[in-house]
Parts: structure tokens; C-alpha cells; sequence
């Protein structure tokens, strides 16, 4: 299904230089945000109290944190936890406070707003369980890389490997650069978001250099470039509708997901939008700048190189 058909083919290639300079730019302002200002981590990673309530109606979440901010605890984070009568709280490590102290001081302020509140658990998430989970969490990251580079290597030769790859890196280092300088809160949820968005980018980056593929065998008196403009003008209807209809539902969590889902949606919605403008003003000029050519596509795929040749 196509929206539109364009008649002629839009020079892409021709900002290739433009494009890649603001990716490069874009890159290392995220990497100098990194380096001097780091991830802003939840409890998740750096270690602190965790609370499951019930309450005997729906529980009013906004009253909670309130009552939370009124103790001095702007960072804590609640959210329902299965039905919208338990809620789950979590507090970060405060220097010079027990844990059990701080339950006990979260729990009379809650009781104020809601007499019937039960406390069904408090546990305790010490310092090294969050640097296991920021262990476990970059080799995560690092073992969903290695294999969208074997697949891609599989699937064609190592140029269009490469430029998927630094790509689809691209994006994740852009998503934790705006995490960084805006000091959001770097969640499970979101490293979810990231490992999400890897497998989105490299979709899209498939698709276009497939199509280039197909290219090759119909376009051979063309130019690389040619091929490539050709190929990403022809998906543009395609990639519209898909990321529309996937931004649509990710907009709807963004806005209307509350706070449980917001800083999840966030890091969706930038990975989509940095991951269309990757795919296809990113990876397909360092495919040409690594000097990419009709035997990077053909001869990795036997069973399309021994097709007849199309007219």
C-alpha cells in the first residue's frame, strides 16, 4: 500500500555530507553530555527502598506523591503495581538514613491521606544489586549489538554491515545523550526503550538496503548513488506508514501513560525519530564512503545473484 508515488527520485545522497556532519555533531555533544554530566539512575540501579501498598479503593497517585514531596522526596517513584489498588514505591538511598526508618516516616505521611493503606512489603535493593543490574544492563546492550552485526553480515557483505551498525549505535548514543542533559531518570524501562529501539533501526535500515539490492539488478547502467536515491524514494510511503502508525501508539503512552510509562515513551519517540533519520541520511552514506559497491549485495545472496537478470 503506498500513500504516494514519487515520479522522480530525490537526491539523498547529494547531503550526504550535510547530514553525517549534524550526526557527527549530534554524536559527540551526547557523548560530552555522557562524560561530564552521566545517567541520572533510578533506584533500579543505584540501590534503595522499595514499597508495595494496597489501597482499599483506587489508589490516587497523584495524592502520594504529593505527600512524598511534602517529606523532602521529589525523586521517588510510584507507579500501580498489577491493579489500580496496589501501588508500588520507589525511594532512593538517602546518606544517614535507614531504610527501615524511611519506610516508617513514608508510611505514617501515606496513612494521613488514606487511613485504610496497607503496607504489604518493604525491601531493600542495596548498592551492589544496581551495579549488577548496570553490568547486566551494558551487556545487554553490547550482545544485542554483536548480533544485528553477525545478522547483517550474514545478510550482506561487511560495508552495509558496518553502516547499519554505526547507525543503529548512533541512535542509542543520542537517546542516552538527551537522558544525560536533561537529567531524566534512566530506568529498566527505558534501557527496555534503548535495546527496543536497536532492533527498530536496524529494520528499517534492512528494508532500504534490500530494496538496493533489488536496485543493482534492475539499474545497471546506474550509479551507486543513483541506486541508493532510487531505493530510499521508493520506501518513503512504506516508512512513512509504518513509523506514523508505531509514533501514534508510542505518542498515546507519551501523553496518556501517566508517569509509570512517560520517561519510557520518551526514549521511543526519540530512538523512532532518530532511527528514520539514521536509516536513511546516516547509513547509506557511510555504506558509499566505505566505498560500497553492486558485489556487496549480489554475491552475498546466491540464491538472487543466480536469478535471471530483470529488464
Amino acid at each position: 500500500m503506498e500513500f504516494f508515488r514519487m515520479k522522480r527520485d530525490i537526491p539523498f545522497m547529494s547531503w550526504g555530507k550535510y547530514t553525517t556532519s549534524v550526526s557527527l555533531i549530534t554524536f559527540l555533544l551526547a557523548v560530552f553530555f555522557l562524560y561530564s554530566k552521566g545517567l541520572n539512575f533510578s533506584v533500579d540501579f543505584t540501590g534503595g527502598t522499595v514499597m508495595e501498598v494496597h489501597t482499599a479503593g483506587q489508589a490516587d497517585l497523584t495524592g502520594m506523591r504529593r505527600s512524598l514531596k511534602q517529606l523532602g522526596l521529589h525523586d521517588a517513584n510510584v507507579q500501580n503495581f498489577g491493579s489500580s489498588h496496589d501501588v508500588l514505591i520507589r525511594l532512593p538511598l538517602r546518606h544517614g538514613v535507614s531504610s527501615g526508618a524511611l519506610s516508617e516516616k513514608v508510611r505514617q505521611a501515606l496513612w494521613q491521606q488514606d487511613a485504610s493503606l496497607q503496607v504489604r512489603r518493604v525491601e531493600f535493593v542495596g548498592p551492589q544489586v544496581g551495579d549488577e543490574l548496570v553490568k547486566d544492563g551494558s551487556a545487554a546492550l553490547l550482545f544485542v549489538s554483536l548480533g544485528i552485526v553477525i545478522y547483517l553480515s550474514l545478510r550482506f557483505k561487511w560495508r552495509p554491515a558496518v553502516a547499519t551498525i554505526v547507525a543503529n549505535l548512533h541512535d542509542v548514543v543520542i537517546i542516552l545523550g538527551f537522558f544525560a542533559f536533561f537529567q531524566w531518570e534512566f530506568s529498566l524501562s527505558v534501557l527496555a526503550a534503548v535495546l527496543a529501539i536497536l532492533g527498530y533501526s536496524v529494520n528499517e535500515s534492512v528494508v532500504v538496503f534490500d530494496r538496493v539490492r533489488e536496485n543493482f539488478r534492475k539499474m545497471r547502467g546506474a550509479s551507486v548513488s543513483q541506486v541508493i536515491d532510487n531505493a530510499i524514494t521508493r520506501t518513503m510511503s512504506r516508512t512513512i506508514i509504518t513509523h506514523g502508525c508505531t509514533q501514534l501508539m508510542v505518542t498515546s503512552m507519551l501523553f496518556f501513560g501517566g508517569e509509570a510509562l512517560h520517561y519510557f515513551a520518551l526514549a521511543l519517540t526519540i530512538g523512532i525519530l532518530f532511527g528514520i533519520y539514521s536509516s536513511v541520511l546516516v547509513a547509506s552514506p557511510i555504506a558509499m564512503a566505505l566505498g560500497m559497491t553492486r558485489a556487496d549485495f549480489l554475491v552475498s545472496d546466491r540464491k538472487i545473484s543466480t536469478l535471471p537478470d530483470t529488464p
